[in-house]
């Protein structure tokens, strides 16, 4: 019965972190139209099904959340009536759909019980990191720009799964008491620096900041010391392990790209073209994927790089209405912890470092791991705990 409420969860995020995977990243040209996603997500929900059979799973209140995000979802799939003709409504609609069941299905799902839902997603994500990272730096090499991913996937997305993998290190550190995940750390850091990901980096120290000054009361002078020491420890060894190619990588795209050339690899004129968009279709947008049909086919410019500037010029104030009600009633449940504070406080970290990633890069469907760790967490603050469960782990 374990392994049959672990397996809809290892389908679930492996559907989540392998992306718009289809078999043509497999070399199976002839096979492209095939998605796993799909796949994935069909069996993920048989066996979803079946172990809810044998296991009990909380019934909670406060959902309007999400509610709302599916509202959202289906408005997005509603505005392919109004898309202009070069948009490419089919595929968005799939992704929208996907993307709406993946979420419901990993909320559902995270019902059954949080406490070991969060440990095994934070498990996972912690092998998925270190996989990645392995891949990248000795198999697939660095790509046309110098930059690193694995598994055919972009560099940003890379980069998002190597900083989920330091979170998930606290994670485990501070859900178990043992520091051997903490020691992969530097391997996660030095992968996504070679990915080149400066968003992501600066979303995961936004979050990784908000941590420690949300924290500081509660650490004493001894623990503030070596986090300190961890820090340089890390430091050092990612500069001593490092490839030939991460000091030029690092060089190029950080120090003279980003602060000598103040270059952002043409952001703020997306930006600014998505916001111009809001402004002449402000009530209801552009419709879905507009941006790409009425500009982006002119300029090879696949999404606006900023998930909100999408919403809003894609969905209008209408889409960042709904947008807006799912995350404030979320916000509301979150906030303070609920039931499990621990817990839910790990997960809301992973959702906004996603979100905040998804401000420099990425599409809706990019989105979908902030989506189902909003999930985690809103399970994790709603399901009624045992007295044994509102303890802290690392005191047990």
């Amino acid at each position: 019965m374990k392994r049959a409420f672990l397996a809809p969860g290892l389908l679930l995020i492996l559907v989540a972190i392998g992306g718009r995977y289809t078999l043509d990243r497999a070399g199976l040209l002839d096979l492209a139209w095939v998605d796993l996603r799909v796949i994935g997500l069909v069996v993920a929900l048989v066996v979803l099904g079946i172990s809810a059979g044998f296991k009990e799973r909380a019934t909670v209140d406060r959902e309007g959340w999400l509610v709302a995000a599916l509202l959202f979802f289906l408005f997005q799939i509603a505005s392919s009536l109004w898309a202009p003709p070069a948009a490419r409504v089919g595929p968005q609609t799939v992704d929208l759909v996907l993307l709406g069941v993946l979420v419901v299905a990993f909320y559902r799902y995270s019902l059954s019980g949080p406490e070991r839902v969060v440990r095994f997603t934070f498990q996972l994500f912690f092998v998925a990191a270190i996989v990645y990272a392995l891949a990248a730096i000795f198999v697939s090499g660095p790509g046309e720009q110098g930059r690193y991913s694995a598994f055919g996937g972009g560099p940003n997305v890379f980069a998002r799964i190597e900083v989920l993998g330091v979170i998930s290190a606290v994670a485990l550190f501070m859900l178990t008491g043992r520091v051997v995940p903490l020691l992969v750390i530097p391997l996660f850091l030095l992968a996504t620096v070679l990915s080149g990901s400066r968003g992501t980096l600066l979303a995961g120290g936004v979050v990784g900041f908000a941590a420690l000054l949300k924290l500081r009361h509660r650490l004493s002078g001894a623990a503030i010391a070596a986090a300190g020491l961890v820090a340089v420890v890390a430091a050092g060894a990612v500069w001593a392990l490092a490839p030939p190619e991460f000091t030029d990588l690092f060089q190029e795209r950080f120090v003279e790209q980003t602060v000598q050339e103040q270059y952002l690899s043409g952001r703020t004129d997306i930006w600014m073209a998505a916001a111009d968009m809001f402004i002449d279709y402000p009530i209801a947008g552009s419709g879905v994927d507009g941006f790409y049909g009425l500009i982006g086919v002119n300029q090879a410019v696949e999404y606006p790089h900023n998930y909100v500037l999408a919403v809003a010029a894609e969905g209008g104030l209408a889409g960042l209405g709904l947008l807006t009600t799912s995350i404030v009633l979320w916000t509301r449940i979150v906030r303070g912890g609920g039931e499990r504070p621990q817990l839910t406080g790990l997960a809301v970290a992973a959702t906004v470092f996603v979100a905040l990633s998804g401000l420099f890069s990425g599409d809706y469907y990019d989105s979908r791991l902030a989506w189902m760790f909003a999930g985690l967490a809103a399970a994790a603050a709603l399901v009624p705990a045992r007295s044994a469960d509102r303890a802290p782990v690392m005191a047990r």
